[in-house]
Formats: C-alpha cells, sequence, structure tokens
C-alpha cells in the first residue's frame, strides 16, 4: 500500500484524534480546498445520528467550504459508510476518502 502525502496523513491523525477524544466508533477528518481542516467523530443521539465523515463534511460547509480535497475516517469497520460518502461526494466528486484502521494503519482509498 503506497504511503500516504504528509497532507493526507494529518487527515488521518485529526480522525484518530477526533475518535479518541469523543470516545466514538469512528473518526472523520476533510480537508477544503483552501487547505483547512475539519474533524470530528461519529454522533449517536436519540434525535440525532451522524456518521463521522457527515459529521466533518457538515462543519466544513458550515463554515464555507465549497469544495473538498481530501479526507481521512479512521474506524474498527472495513468500509466507509455509504451516508458518509455520499455527503463527502456532494463537495467532492472524485476526491480520495483514506480509509485507516484505528492504530493509523491505511486500509485504502476510495476515489470516484
Amino acid at each position: 500500500m503506497p504511503e500516504l502525502s504528509a497532507e493526507d496523513q494529518k487527515l488521518v491523525t485529526l480522525a484518530r484524534a477526533a475518535r479518541v477524544r469523543a470516545g466514538a466508533v469512528e473518526g472523520a477528518a476533510v480537508r477544503d480546498g483552501d487547505g483547512r481542516t475539519y474533524a470530528g467523530a461519529s454522533v449517536a443521539l436519540p434525535s440525532l445520528t451522524l456518521t463521522a465523515l457527515q459529521y466533518a463534511v457538515a462543519s466544513a460547509a458550515a463554515a464555507g467550504a465549497t469544495v473538498l480535497e481530501a479526507a481521512g475516517v479512521v474506524t474498527e469497520g472495513s468500509t466507509v459508510d455509504g451516508a458518509g460518502q455520499a455527503a463527502f461526494r456532494d463537495l467532492a466528486a472524485d476526491a480520495p476518502i483514506h480509509l485507516a484502521a484505528p492504530d493509523g494503519t491505511l486500509l485504502g482509498t476510495v476515489t470516484g
């Protein structure tokens, strides 16, 4: 598996930190077209459920981002969730989503 660029590795690091801080199942981080990053963890409340990638995309969009360059998702699962991927694709048609294990090991990259 190829190594991530320093910018993309930062996304995985931020996603890991968000996951640990919240004690959540998954964490995610995205980078917008201006190089700003947004991170979040999965949310499971009685009235609101968001995947970590949905949370990170929503944070970016709320801050005015209109384009996303890349995402990092850290999860115990083996795939990127469909809802999070759909939200990311709203702002990034072909940008990579890097999927990593909780220890930061890259599991794969999803594009398009």
